[in-house]
């Protein structure tokens, strides 16, 4: 790509500068359905942009947003690049690389400094897989992790992988019967899990019939996970026959949302693709000896493949945190010198508004990487206002049947707003929710995805997987969104979340970024109340920061959309937004 010169680049922020009104951005926006406070938001995030540039040591930021390398056709689209991807178990994939690192740090406990080399990684994955092959564990049999975000963690799970077995995770702050739902569901065999919340584990495992339960340590009735890493490593199953395409290695469960959380079957190709595609040099080009924080849980997919899994493969530093904790966070970020931050918006959010942050130097972070919600453009400025060290503030797509990310924000050149482009690899289209026909640019429909990451499906649930892949491998996100004529994808709302007042559909989303440019929110859900006369209502449920008054709160919006958009459901005060471990918001519980 042709970079342009400096005087090239101040030119055409002066020329763009003049084609950005207030008229010109209400006729586009209002073609999306918008409201007025968000293109007024938009209009600043355009401004920021170009400052940005008129900033910028050199263009490369300009050049690579105004020829964006993607291309549309018949409605798909798709990167311009392309990635080779080998044909292998992650097991293989992974290991082959910790060989080459000796003894660079991989994992460090942010909690107690308990740390592995990659030799010593290595090695641990062999003792585990071989300890699991003695005890008769083959090819096919699942295993599950009930475990915080510890050192431990990345050993057991590419054991269980090069083991020839399939990982299902578990949120650690599961209840015992959610732990023994997921069990059961999965045949698991054993279950490994901390001296904390061992007893939890335990009952669940009795319930179901599992009769060994491991511990990082030690618990009563279960076997310490120091017997399994004494194992010789001399039964490590060299030669376990795996189907790259067709063999599952990892099966973690959707959030449940909307339902009982259901099996995600992930292959081995799906994960290595996913590992091969997010490494491009557009994307996740950082330095081999990058740091990173470990604190996205790795049970979820997004800790578990983009944080974990890609950031060993890549011989960085990853430091684990089990739990958010705002001021340990930041003097892990100061004392470990976190180059990269993988986050959701609500940490976002605490480093943007939170008077902590001030008392800590952040200046090694270079990139901040959010995922799991859409992250507003307000926000977003905010944050670069408070941490300008910062290179890149850059949003992900993805979900975890889609291994997780299909679209993501190049490193330099990232639009406020969008959550990315799409990756090499992975082809996206825009449908007609009513047709399923596909749509052009600037039209709001169902985004669908199609590639190497797109799971196998869900476990033992043909119905469902049929529901969400069709025969030629469009698997529909339920997710509303739109892309831009430069390829952009921007995510409006959920499709089951979206709000029916009198026949208009109101964004929970939209309504939510306006509230978080308030000064006295800290969070806020909004969720459509049941309405005999208007089908629903939407409704605020809010954080305050400061002193504010429901009027205050109905008059800000009501001032700031299209009638009807208004909080005609009320304003509800509350501590704090039920979220999921991921930071989606668990908009059941708040319509209870």
């Amino acid at each position: 790509m042709v970079s342009l010169s400096r005087s090239m680049a101040n030119s055409t922020v002066l020329l763009v500068r003049s084609l950005i009104s207030p008229r010109l951005l209400r006729s586009r926006f209002q073609s999306l359905r918008l409201s007025e406070g968000i293109i007024q938001l938009q209009k600043r995030s355009y401004s920021n942009i170009f400052t940005r540039i008129e900033q910028a040591p050199h263009s490369s930021y300009l050049s690579g947003a105004l020829c964006r390398s993607f291309r549309s056709s018949a409605g798909i689209v798709k990167s311009d690049h392309t990635v080779d991807v080998p044909e292998i178990s992650l097991s293989d994939f992974v290991l082959n690389k910790f060989k080459e690192y000796g003894d660079d740090t991989a994992v460090i406990d942010g909690a107690s400094e308990k740390s592995y080399t990659y030799s010593e990684l290595c090695t641990s994955v062999k003792k585990f897989a071989s300890a699991l092959t003695r005890r008769g564990f083959q090819k096919g049999d699942v295993f599950a992790l009930y475990l915080p975000n510890v050192p431990e963690y990345p050993v057991s799970f590419f054991g269980v992988i090069a083991a020839g077995g399939t990982v299902t995770t578990l949120n650690p702050t599961f209840t015992e019967k959610e732990i023994a739902y997921q069990l059961k569901n999965s045949a698991a065999k054993y279950i490994l899990t901390v001296p904390e919340i061992a007893d939890r584990a335990r009952q669940a495992a009795m319930e179901v019939g599992i009769k060994e339960v491991f511990v990082i340590g030690e618990a009563e009735g279960c076997e310490p996970w120091a017997s399994l890493l004494s194992d010789d490593g001399m039964a490590f199953p060299n030669n376990v026959a795996i189907n790259p395409k067709e063999d599952i290695c990892a099966m973690p469960y959707s959030s449940g949302t909307t339902g009982f959380p259901k099996g995600v079957m992930l292959t081995h190709h799906n994960i290595v693709s996913q590992l091969c595609i997010i490494m491009h040099e557009n994307f996740m080009s950082q330095p081999r000896r990058g740091t990173t924080l470990g604190l996205l849980p790795f049970f979820h997919i997004f800790g578990m493949v983009v944080v974990m899994s890609q950031y060993l493969y890549r011989g960085g530093k990853l430091v684990c945190m089990q739990k958010f904790e705002g001021e340990h966070m930041l003097k892990l970020v100061q004392d470990c010198k976190i180059h990269v931050l993988f986050l959701v918006p609500p940490i976002v959010t605490f480093l943007a508004k939170h008077p902590l942050v001030d008392n800590y130097d952040l200046t090694s972070v270079d990139t901040i990487i959010s995922g799991a919600a859409p992250l507003g453009a307000e926000l977003t400025n905010a944050v670069w206002k408070r941490l300008p060290k910062v290179v890149a503030i850059a949003q992900g797509y993805g979900l975890t049947e889609t291994s997780p990310a299909v679209m993501l924000c190049p490193r330099k050149n990232c639009k406020p707003g969008a959550v990315g482009v799409m990756l090499p690899n992975i082809e996206g289209k825009v449908v007609d929710v009513q047709t399923g026909q596909p749509l052009g640019p600037n039209k709001d429909g169902e985004v669908c995805v199609r590639g190497p990451v797109v799971m196998k499906g869900y476990l033992n649930n043909p119905k469902a997987t049929e529901e969400c892949i069709t025969p030629d491998g469009w698997f529909h996100t339920g997710d509303i969104g739109y892309y831009d004529e430069e390829g952009n994808f921007f995510i409006v709302d959920r499709l089951k979340e979206l709000i029916k007042y009198k026949g208009f559909q109101v964004p929970p989303a939209e309504l939510e970024a306006l509230l978080h440019t308030h000064p006295n929110v800290l969070d806020v859900a909004v969720v459509g109340i049941p309405d005999e006369g208007a089908g629903e209502l939407p409704k605020a449920f809010v954080v305050p920061k400061g002193e504010i008054t429901e009027g205050e709160i109905i008059e800000f919006v009501a001032q700031r959309v299209s009638p009807h958009k208004k909080l005609r459901g009320g304003v509800e005060f509350i501590e704090q937004i039920p979220k999921t471990a991921s930071g989606k918001i668990l908009k059941r519980e708040l319509k209870k």
